[in-house]
Parts: C-alpha cells; sequence; structure tokens
C-alpha cells in the first residue's frame, strides 16, 4: 500500500532549536559500524562467488572494547589493545562447501583499518574475537524459498528524510573535512576520532568540535595549544563558507585547560579515544545518512553488517533515504519529504505493509498534483529493489 499525505508540522528549519551530530572515521561507534559492514560486504562478495546468490547472515552485534596505552608528549606506547567482538549469525557450510568465515570477518576488519586509520596496526593494536554462529532453520530457510525476491527476514520500520538542512549540511561538511586527505596533508598531527555537535538557536550556529592531537607530534603543553589555535583557525575559516546562518561560533577540544599537563589536553596515540577511553557498538552511532539529526524522526535499527538482501533493518533504512531524495528531487513544489516503509516477516521485501511518503508542499501546491508522480517514484524503486540489493552488497552506499 502506497500512501501520500501532507506533512503537517513545522519543517525542521523553522523550528527555534536544532541539535545535529555527526560521529567521524575514528570514533569508536563508527569504527564498529564500519568494519561490521566491512563483514557482511566481505562475506557476501565470497558467498556470490561460490554460490551465486548472498546467504544468510547479520553481523550486526559489534563490539569495539577499549584498550590502554601510556601517553606522553612526543609519543608513547599501547600497554593493552583494542579487542574487536564480531557477533551475530552467518552461514558457514552451504552444500558440500565450507565457508572460511572466521577468516574472511578478521581479514575485512583489518583491511577497513589499513584503509582509514594511518596510526593503527591491525596485527599488533586491535585483538579479534569471531562469536559467529550459524542462524536458526526458519531464518536461514527464506534464502531458499522461491520467488523474485527474498521475504523479508524481520517486521520492521524505517524512515528516511530530505533534503538535509544548513545546520545538518554544515555539521556533515566539517568532519568530512576533518578527515580528509587535503586536511590530514596540511594537520598531519590530527587525529581521525572527530565529533561534530551543532546547535542552531533561530540563525546562530554554534558548533562544538572534538579532535585529538597526536602525541608523537606534541612536544609539550606549549606546543598542543599553539597547535591547536592554528587548527581551530582553519576549522572557523571552514565553517565561515556555510551558508543559512547570522553567525557561526566554533569551539574546540573544550574540556582541555592549561597548566595541567597531559590531563589538560586531548591527546592520542593511534587518533581513536578506543585505545583507551571509549568503546563502541553497532547501532549508536549515525543513522544511515551519516547523520544523528534530533529534529529528526528516527529509526532504532543498526543498519551495519546486516545482511542487504533480506534484513529490512538496513534494506529499507537505505531505501527510505534514497526515495525521500528522489521525490524531492524529481518532484516540483516539494519542500520537504519524509518516508516511512514497514515491512512484515516472511512477506517478499517488494511489497512493504505500507510505504507512506509525507510530503510539505510549497505554497500554492496541492497534494492532488504531485500524488500520482510521488507514486510512481514508489512503485519504480520497489520494482528495482533486487538491483538495490545487489548494489547495498557490494558497498555503494555508505551506511554511517
Amino acid at each position: 500500500m502506497i500512501v501520500i499525505e501532507p506533512y503537517t508540522g513545522m519543517p525542521v528549519t523553522g523550528q527555534r532549536v536544532e541539535i545535529v551530530e555527526r560521529k567521524g572515521t575514528g570514533h569508536p561507534d563508527y569504527l564498529c559500524d564500519s568494519m561490521m559492514e566491512a563483514v557482511s560486504i566481505a562475506l557476501s562478495r565470497e558467498y556470490l562467488r561460490e554460490f551465486g546468490a548472498v546467504l544468510h547472515h547479520n553481523i550486526d552485534k559489534g563490539l569495539l572494547a577499549a584498550g590502554r596505552t601510556e601517553k606522553r608528549f612526543g609519543g608513547g606506547k599501547v600497554l593493552k589493545p583494542m579487542e574487536l567482538f564480531i557477533g551475530d549469525r552467518a552461514t558457514f557450510t552451504a552444500g558440500a562447501k565450507k565457508i572460511p568465515v572466521p577468516d574472511i570477518a578478521v581479514d575485512a576488519a583489518k583491511d577497513w583499518l589499513k584503509k582509514n586509520m594511518r596510526f593503527v596496526d591491525p596485527e599488533k593494536h586491535v585483538h579479534y574475537h569471531v562469536v559467529l554462529a550459524p542462524g536458526s532453520e526458519e531464518l536461514t530457510d527464506i534464502f531458499s524459498r522461491s520467488g523474485k525476491t527474498r521475504g523479508a527476514n524481520d517486521t520492521s520500520a524505517a524512515v528516511g528524510y530530505y533534503p538535509f538542512s544548513p545546520t545538518e549540511t554544515a555539521v556533515l561538511e566539517l568532519e568530512r573535512y576533518l578527515n580528509s586527505k587535503q586536511f590530514k596533508r596540511k594537520y598531519p598531527e590530527t587525529g581521525e576520532d572527530v565529533k561534530v555537535m551543532g546547535l542552531r538557536m533561530n540563525h546562530n550556529l554554534d558548533l562544538t568540535v572534538a579532535m585529538p592531537l597526536l602525541c608523537r607530534s606534541v612536544r609539550s603543553e606549549k606546543d598542543y595549544f599553539e597547535r591547536k589555535d592554528a587548527v581551530l583557525r582553519d576549522m572557523q575559516r571552514f565553517s565561515g563558507r556555510s551558508g543559512g546562518f547570522k553567525s557561526i561560533t566554533l569551539h574546540y577540544n573544550t574540556l582541555d585547560e592549561k597548566g595541567r599537563g597531559l590531563g589538560g589536553v586531548y591527546l592520542s596515540l593511534l587518533g581513536t579515544s578506543a585505545e583507551d577511553a571509549d568503546s563502541g557498538q553497532v547501532g549508536r552511532g549515525n543513522r544511515v545518512n551519516g547523520l544523528i539529526s534530533m529534529n529528526r524522526p528516527m529509526g532504532t535499527e543498526a543498519a551495519a553488517g546486516k545482511n542487504p538482501v533480506s534484513h529490512v533493518g538496513k534494506i529499507y533504512n537505505v531505501l527510505a533515504h534514497k526515495i525521500a531524495k528522489e521525490l524531492y528531487e524529481t518532484i516540483e513544489g516539494v519542500r520537504e519529504v519524509y518516508v516511512l516503509l514497514l515491512s512484515r516477516i516472511g512477506t517478499p521485501i517488494d511489497q512493504p505493509q505500507v510505504a507512506t511518503a509525507q510530503v510539505l508542499l510549497e505554497r500554492g501546491m496541492r497534494l492532488s498534483a504531485i500524488q500520482q508522480k510521488a507514486e510512481d517514484v514508489f512503485e519504480r524503486e520497489f520494482s528495482r529493489i533486487s538491483a538495490f540489493c545487489r548494489e547495498l552488497s557490494r558497498g555503494k552506499y555508505p551506511i554511517c
């Protein structure tokens, strides 16, 4: 069932207060999400290579337990490695063939770390615990049933929206800039564990950023604060380009306090607080559009690591945002749109219980003028859901 209805709430940009968060590349939650998703992609690739189809797996119960380090100005050492627990379910055998699931999982996590964390040695700084097991007969049987598309393996709801507000755009772009190759070349002393919190009050934006400096690059407390000031000025220049605000205020590493030595500065040995301060868990990070937006509706599913062909907790979450973007960009007069999708366990994923668009229209536009076009977008997206799932299995759509 497709339902197109008017959105009766106030647009995000019209609300007095807006709060938006983004956890960046080296944040422990982002690490967990990304590595579990990397495992799912690697397993999907192996299943397709061996059997021509993605088999049952859900790698969405990951935990990164913080390690322990000794830090000093100019260096330090790892005292206890981080520990990565890779869970939940996977297919280990199909017919007479065995799949080396633990090896694939660990290799995928290590590969992601090599590509994204400059100073984390995947061999030395992380211990791996694979706690995957075969799935239940009923859920794995979904993959043996006939039909053009898989049955949903859960009754689950998802929500997506578009477009981003200026606040959401500013928060997302700032984190991406701080973790860009360009920025890291300019400031190699900065770590990847970036967190940006944006608060808009009316037309004024307040940004709070946490990002460590690396022990190896900082010679003293004085050196730390000099480098911090330079980085802050660069952030201010970049954020000043964001449009739609009367003023932008930026705060950086606000727990710092001069005169307290190592206790008053945010230093990191490896670039992530998971080295000694903070653990990570799948589902606690960004939503699939890369943001945690408090003024928007949010689902509770952890999309990272879920299988891309039957688990609607992943498929519908990504698809809801994709459809919302399509509605906004292809239908004239749409100001803001929210998409809600609901599955029923066992029902083919191209047949949701309900697919709803809540549409905020420009003044003077009527819902009847866009109704059929909106329904066509839903029909088109669900008609190609098998292709969409294949794209998901290859990692085409970021999920954090």
